[in-house]
């Protein structure tokens, strides 16, 4: 079985926006990858690409099953036709989606909190990426 974790990430909403994904089995992480996505990017937007990366990404490894592992619950919604996809910008995006699936037997979407230990994997590279290109986290008020 092959899963992926994905996050995509802004810094603001929209803003400057990176991914961040991981190819992994039972055993270990196969492959790690992140990009800067552009300057313009909102957190939904990136969401969708980090996930269409993990699976090209999964594709590679296998054609069976994989799981693809979330934070977002937006994204995971609309895949699974509980959300209309109402915003036209995402619109592209969730139907490369549908295509990339039919490179699979078996795909199945699993939403996880963004402490979840493979997740926080995929958010700290998309962060390290923005971080790489100047684009820090701002700092929360206590």
């Amino acid at each position: 079985m092959i899963y992926t974790n994905s996050d995509g990430g802004a810094r603001g909403n929209p803003g400057p926006g990176a991914i961040g994904v991981i190819v992994r089995n039972d055993e270990s992480i196969l492959t790690k990858y992140s990009a800067f996505i552009g300057r313009l990017v909102t957190n939904n937007i990136a969401e969708y690409e980090a996930l269409i990366k993990a699976l090209e990404l999964s594709s590679k490894f296998t054609d069976d099953a994989v799981t693809c592992v979330l934070d977002s619950e937006l994204v995971i919604k609309q895949l699974l036709g509980r959300y209309k996809v109402r915003n036209q910008n995402l619109l592209p995006l969730f139907l490369k989606v549908q295509k990339l699936q039919e490179n699979f037997k078996t795909i199945k979407y699993k939403h996880v909190s963004r402490w979840d230990k493979y997740q926080r994997i995929a958010d700290e590279i998309l962060n390290d990426e923005l971080i790489k290109r100047g684009y820090y986290k701002k700092r929360w008020r206590q």
